[in-house]
């Protein structure tokens, strides 16, 4: 019998003797309600009070009857307390009980599929910079590891849907797929991305076939242990020979001596833009921000420039292109209201190697096109203030966007949507769908496409 089972026994037990004392004294003593309840519990508990009045030698046997009976239910009923108390204290349950609550708690953490050697490195250098983190694994062996080392895990397939929620992916910033084999990989990213669009995934990878699967499947980065082993070796072979033909190269890469302050203003032309595209722009590295008197160092690629920023820039230069700018990055206009789809296309066309800038409304969205003149602009169809037909419409009967390459992004089929999108003066109709890679493609298809025309 479990403990639950025996706890509802001794209440059962308990509560019987205390009906049956008091309907025993009320009938053989003529005791009131009141006066057969106190005599009921002082017997069954022993306390030692004294009887209300002198008993009758019929209500001495009752009495000995319910104290031998009464006491030992209350006995009973104490020991299963004690052993479910002791049951819960020392039950595995309780500790994965507490797990879970800790992880529920996160916010913005990372998400380390497999404990591998990869994975264990990188536990221990999020442990370091106390950057908070869950691991997933399946090995019982690894996991009572990772239970003597502190760290935050959970036993299951990180393959599964029900694992990676158990783990916070809603909430997850990052995740890591370092389990040991591509296929495993492969279905974590597809998982993961599909329950939450906006998480930066790296995944690991064995063979050179499965990297393009992996970063199709939704994957930010690929990373091979055993490829970054062997580059770093023969990097170490040809170190010694490139120092001999650095002075007769004409491309060699120099640093400034010194990084400079740049400020971020209407002439800088950086206003809204992320970093990496401001880094491509000022052809150098952005090694630091200094906003409103705080400093950041080392900020994120889609961190985005405000007016008044100040830039720590390490310029970088090839010798024989010191007079020649670099050719700017084409410039993408986004306009949606949805911030999950924003933060979404932001990372994808930045990968892309875009330069891309977004409107969450559509007139929003007609000023930034007009401003800022891009090489395309994306539109959502249905938009809180106008519909994307509307900014459409206004961009293509304006001077400044006679040039601009016009995208409608729509999950509308209908003819009709089509027929009124190239009234207004749209280039492309695209139908959303659960590529999210898709509509990036098309629109550098599209841009290319015009820039050879």
């Amino acid at each position: 019998m479990d403990s639950h089972r025996r706890i509802i026994l001794a209440l059962c037990l308990t509560l019987f003797f205390l009906v049956a004392g008091t309907g025993g004294y009320i009938l053989i003593e003529q005791y009131t309600l009141l006066e057969a309840v106190y005599m009921t519990v002082i017997t069954i508990t022993t306390v030692g009070f004294g009887e209300i009045r002198a008993l009758s030698e019929s209500g001495r046997l009752f009495t000995i009857f319910l104290l031998l009976f009464g006491v030992g239910s209350l006995a009973f009923a104490a020991h299963a307390f004690t052993e479910s108390m002791i049951e819960r204290a020392w039950s595995p349950a309780r500790g994965k009980r507490i797990m879970e609550k800790k992880i529920n708690l996160l916010r913005k953490h990372t998400i380390i599929c497999g404990h591998g050697r990869v994975g264990a490195a990188a536990a221990r250098h999020l442990a370091d910079s106390q950057k908070s983190f869950v691991i997933l694994e399946s090995s019982a062996e690894q996991c009572l590891l990772l239970k003597e080392l502190g760290y935050l895990y959970l036993s299951g397939d990180a393959t599964r849907e029900q694992t990676l929620r158990a783990a916070g992916i809603k909430s997850a910033g990052a995740l890591l797929a370092l389990l040991d084999s591509d296929p495993d990989n492969l279905f974590t990213v597809l998982t993961a991305r599909e329950l939450n669009p906006t998480l930066h995934i790296i995944a690991r990878s064995e063979s050179a076939s499965a990297e393009s699967r992996i970063l199709r499947a939704g994957a930010d980065s690929i990373i091979s242990p055993y490829a970054s082993a062997g580059r770093k070796v023969a990097d170490k072979i040809m170190a010694r020979a490139q120092k001999q033909h650095l002075d007769q190269k004409l491309t060699e890469v120099v640093s400034d001596s010194q990084p400079r302050w740049l400020e971020v203003n209407e002439e800088s032309g950086l206003i809204d833009h992320a970093v990496e595209a401001a880094a491509i722009f000022l052809e150098g590295q952005i090694v630091g921000i200094r906003r409103q008197g705080k400093d950041v160092l080392t900020p994120t690629a889609d961190t985005r420039l405000v007016k008044g920023d100040m830039l720590l820039v390490l310029h970088v230069r090839k010798r024989e292109t010191d007079d020649v700018r670099p050719e700017q990055p084409q410039k993408i206009v986004l306009v949606d209201d949805n911030p999950v789809i924003r933060r979404l296309y932001t990372r994808l066309f930045q990968k892309a190697g875009f330069n891309i800038i977004t409107a969450s409304t559509g007139r929003e969205g007609c000023d930034l096109i007009i401003m800022e003149k891009p090489d395309a602009a994306v539109v959502d169809y249905r938009l809180a203030d106008i519909s994307g037909l509307e900014v459409c419409k206004f961009v293509r009967e304006s001077e400044e966007g006679q040039g601009v390459k016009l995208f409608l992004f729509t999950a509308d089929e209908s003819p009709e949507v089509r027929e009124s999108a190239m009234k207004v003066g749209v280039d492309v109709v695209v139908l959303k769908s659960p590529d999210a890679g898709e509509i990036v493609n098309l629109v550098r298809k599209e841009v290319a496409q015009k820039e050879k025309s």
